[in-house]
């Protein structure tokens, strides 16, 4: 849809917004990576290792498409001060028009990159280990597990991420006993973890031969995929490692080997589960990524907790660690408890994964708190 209120001053103000962009993202920085990157890639030996070699170009594909969205960005808004300048001219309302259009793409081109310069975290623009798991409600609270693991796969379609489900076994009777999920994309790990704490949700129970509201809470984990140049120090005599068969989840195929593991760290009780892998090899693998992402994220809120205790307690924001609500009776809203972002049609959220007015509005809450 063009932009109506195309004129001089908005062309200006999105210049300014663009200029302002290009610095929070460091994009000069960004296009001496990508050359030194690039450089490297072309060693006659580059390849000798795949898995740093592989490294290697993932960090150059996020540099390229950072630099091509300010290239693109920069080109739109050049077209559109050309086409107004020569619809001023002219007197031509379709180059008016032809503005005003390329002023509206520039503008949701300009909220994604600015929702982008928020992301100053290590691993903020890499791929995201997510697990969703039942609380308190029973057979309930499975059912819900599912309910976000396919709102969040719809959610990652939306945005064209890659997801792979590692680990999702069916509960007692309905829904799941957990889910677990590895999402690449883009920015992936920086929008998901706005996702990470309790989901309540308030409906008629649809197990409950009279038909009582119930209320059902699962929780959402979200943890960086490290790269494999960050260290993690796991001693081996920590760990145990048991291998079971494979089951899977709505009439999925799996094998009928030992091929599912299980890795418990004894001196934390952490417990990973892969099994939708083909291989034990390729099981354990996963698994023992997942534990050094979480034994990483636990040494970073140790660290964080010192700092907490010098600088004094933290008020809770809401009830507990509950982030957002989803009641579908006796009225529909989904509402986020941080940000006060809410949303009365639910199947958009849960049916069809539109979340990102939830996911921005926790992050544009999130800057601001940081800046308080």
């Amino acid at each position: 849809m063009a932009n109506t209120d195309v004129s001089r001053a908005s062309l200006e103000a999105l210049s300014a917004r663009l200029d302002e962009v290009e610095g929070y993202l460091h994009i000069d920085d960004r296009r001496a990576e990508a050359r030194r990157l690039e450089e490297q890639s072309a060693q006659p030996n580059f390849w000798n290792d795949a898995d740093a070699a592989s490294n290697v170009m993932a960090q150059l594909t996020r540099a390229r498409e950072d630099i091509a969205a300010i290239d693109n960005a920069r080109a739109k808004l050049d077209d559109a001060l050309a086409a107004f300048e020569l619809a001023e001219e002219m007197d031509e309302e379709e180059l008016l028009e032809e503005a005003g259009q390329l002023l509206g793409e520039l503008e949701a081109d300009l909220g994604e990159l600015e929702l982008a310069s928020w992301f100053t975290g290590e691993f903020d623009h890499g791929d995201a280990i997510v697990t969703v798991t039942p609380g308190q409600g029973g057979l309930e609270a499975q059912d819900w597990c599912e309910m976000l693991f396919r709102m969040y796969l719809r959610y990652c379609d939306r945005r064209g991420w890659k997801v792979t489900v590692n680990d999702a076994p069916a509960g007692e009777a309905i829904g799941l006993d957990r889910a677990m999920f590895t999402v690449s994309g883009h920015n992936a790990y920086g929008m998901l973890r706005a996702e990470q704490g309790v989901h309540r949700l308030v409906r008629i129970s649809p197990t409950d031969a009279k038909k009582r509201r119930q209320t059902t809470f699962a929780g959402v984990e979200v943890l960086p995929v490290l790269p494999d140049d960050v260290e993690v120090d796991i001693n081996p005599d920590d760990l145990r490692i048991d291998v079971f068969h494979s089951h899977g989840h709505g009439g999925q195929g799996v094998n009928t080997t030992d091929s599912a593991v299980r890795i418990t760290h004894l001196p934390t009780g952490i417990v990973v589960t892969c099994q939708n892998e083909r291989s034990q090899l390729q099981n354990k693998a996963f698994a023992m990524n997942v534990l050094r992402s979480k034994l990483f994220e636990m040494e970073l809120e140790r660290r964080a907790a010192e700092m907490d205790e010098l600088r004094g307690p933290k008020h809770d924001i809401a009830w507990g660690n509950q982030i957002r609500s989803y009641v579908l009776y006796p009225y529909q809203m989904v509402k986020d408890l941080r940000t006060g972002v809410e949303r009365g049609n639910v199947d958009s959220v849960l049916s069809d994964g539109d979340l990102d007015e939830f996911v921005v509005g926790y992050h544009r809450w999130s800057v601001g708190e940081a800046k308080a």
